[in-house]
């Protein structure tokens, strides 16, 4: 599932907003503009006049004053030119950072659920290739597209004041370059779009295949996915080639408009001034100013090309921001911290339940293990009770109130998850473990540390706590890593923890020893863990046993172990015990 695209309306409207708070620096940047461009106009003006008193002997000094005027023209067209162009950046950087932390806002108040339908491949290429093409389009195109907007207007406007009759011939194109135009813009949109999305689904398959690898090679499935890849380059290949196609059929027509006028100009000047209604000076002010005129448009017109491009990526980037939230605000607050399911299911597709009629009510303060084989659906079940997914049917709630109904924000002051997966940002240690709580002092960092076992390990790093971590920074195990997710979860202090397998990287003596002292901190608060090695389970109040999506067990350790049922058989599997091994 992909995440949505914006429409044309909704990306015009977002525009319209990121220009309207750089109202200020727009006006001065089309200022500066303007006084460049006008500078530029003034000179074949001049030129043409110099042209008309060459005719009546003017004197070399009025040529040196006009050759001089010229010069400081053009001078000065260059520093305005180079004070618009700063200007210009100045605005595209700041309109483009504000476009990178709105998506960034976006997706992180997405729903879990619909990050994961959607998958990596869709996320990372609106967060990486996406924006990187919207970043060249509002750097140099933004600009570029004002610039040459401006010259095309004010040099026609300037032809127009030199004479009328004039400009006649420069309307011999419009027609070709208005009917091209139109003709690849109701096209490009479409294309460009399916060309991103090309993109998106190749990405996703080379991200399932390389993450899922072992798994490819366990089962065989390295010619699936070699066909799987294969398909989506096609794919992608057939996209590109269509946007390929509109540029060969539009960017020669537009070649062929820009040399029309010119030739226009000449020919009907030349007929012009044989009947003597118009000036040899006007004809080559008229022909420089219609010459002048082929740049600029010509990199307006390529600039719209890349425009298309942006625009197709902008799309992608504020389409993220109209999923819905899946909250329904209706204002309701828990009251008490017990957390209850009841006739959960769930189904990652449709008629394939992982999760089928659980019911569960944790007392404050409970320790529930869910243990089971691989596929049974405790991972799942975890989600469901942290508010990832949604249930397909029956309820989650804390303190009565649904957790479907809650806020993101207000639903993680109540519960949290951790899971096997761990991830390091780029920073300092400190930054990493007061992500939920940016404010917390050292003191209480460093405490959240020493709870989860990581204190003396991060004493020791060169900076302590300001030693940076992550891409290009100090190294970490993924053991530490993990602590460092732990520790973040012991300074969020919510009240009901949801552990998925959370010290599963560490190894069996290390987790044990991490999991004992994690749980003098975690006295008193709610826990569920999702048990991989079955000690977790040994310690919980109670234990849930899933298997194909259901509790087939309930109830503490010691009882299920002598129930002899399918705890008992996992615990003796664990313990290396055969059937008829008796129990000690």
């Amino acid at each position: 599932m992909s995440l949505p695209v914006a429409d044309a309306p909704a990306v015009r409207r977002h525009v319209r907003e990121l220009v309207r708070g750089r109202a200020g620096l727009l006006g001065r940047t089309v200022t500066w503009f303007v006084l460049a461009t006008a500078c530029g106009l003034v000179v074949p003006a001049l030129l043409g006049r110099l042209v008309e008193q060459v005719q009546r002997d003017v004197s070399t000094t009025r040529v040196d004053v006009i050759v001089a005027v010229i010069a400081g023209l053009l001078l000065l067209q260059g520093v305005f030119t180079r004070t618009a162009r700063l200007l210009g950046a100045r605005l595209g950087e700041q309109v483009l950072a504000d476009i990178r932390e709105g998506f960034v806002q976006r997706v992180l108040a997405l729903p879990l659920s619909a990050v994961e339908k959607a998958g990596t491949g869709d996320l990372l290429t609106r967060g990486t290739r996406d924006v990187d093409s919207l970043s060249r389009a509002v750097r140099m195109g933004a600009p570029s597209i004002l610039v040459a907007g401006l010259s095309v207007l004010l040099t026609f406007v300037a032809l127009l004041v030199t004479s009328p009759l004039m400009a006649l011939p420069c309307l011999v194109a419009v027609p070709l370059i208005a009917g091209s135009t139109r003709w690849y813009l109701r096209r490009a949109r479409a294309a460009y779009l399916a060309e991103a999305a090309g993109y998106s689904d190749l990405t996703q398959g080379l991200a399932e295949t390389v993450a899922g690898a072992r798994t490819v090679e366990a089962l065989g499935l390295a010619e699936r996915r070699i066909r799987r890849t294969d398909e989506d380059v096609l794919r992608s290949e057939a996209a590109e080639h269509r946007t390929l196609f509109l540029r060969s059929v539009w960017f020669p027509l537009m070649d062929f408009g820009y040399v029309l006028p010119v030739a226009a100009t000449l020919l009907c000047g030349g007929l012009f001034h044989i009947h003597g209604w118009v000036s040899l000076g006007e004809v080559t002010a008229a022909t420089l100013y219609t010459r002048a005129v082929i740049d600029p448009l010509d990199e307006l017109l390529g600039w719209l090309d890349e425009l298309q491009v942006g625009d197709a990526s902008l799309a992608r980037l504020v389409g993220v921001g109209t999923t819905a939230t899946g909250d329904t605000g209706t204002g309701r607050r828990p009251q008490g911290r017990h957390l209850a399911a009841h006739e959960v299911s769930y189904a990652y597709r449709e008629g394939h339940d992982v999760v089928r009629d659980v019911t569960l009510r944790v007392r404050p303060g409970e320790r529930v293990a869910v243990v089971g084989p691989s596929g049974a659906g405790k991972s799942t079940l975890g989600r469901i009770l942290a508010g990832i997914h949604p249930p397909r049917g029956g309820t989650v709630t804390i303190g009565d109130v649904p957790v479907t109904e809650l806020p993101l924000e207000e639903l993680r002051r109540h519960v949290a998850l951790v899971t096997q997966e761990h991830h390091v940002f780029l920073g300092t240690v400190r930054d990493n473990v007061t992500l939920p709580v940016p404010d917390a002092t050292d003191e209480q960092v460093t405490a959240a540390l020493d709870a989860v076992d990581a204190g003396d390990w991060v004493r020791g790093l060169p900076e302590g706590l300001d030693t940076g971590i992550g891409p290009g920074g100090h190294e970490i195990s993924p053991a530490q890593a993990q602590q460092l997710a732990l520790a973040r979860l012991v300074l969020a202090d919510p009240h009901t923890l949801v552990l998925d397998e959370a010290t599963s990287l560490l190894d069996p003596r290390a987790a044990r020893h991490l999991e004992r002292s994690l749980a003098a901190v975690l006295r008193g608060r709610t826990v569920i863990a999702i048990a991989h090695r079955l000690h977790t389970a040994h310690d919980a109040d109670t234990v849930l046993v899933m298997e194909d999506g259901r509790v087939t067990e309930r109830g503490a350790h010691d009882e299920l172990v002598a129930a002899g049922g399918a705890y008992a058989a996992l615990w003796d599997s664990w313990h290396g015990r055969t059937p008829d091994t008796p129990r000690t």
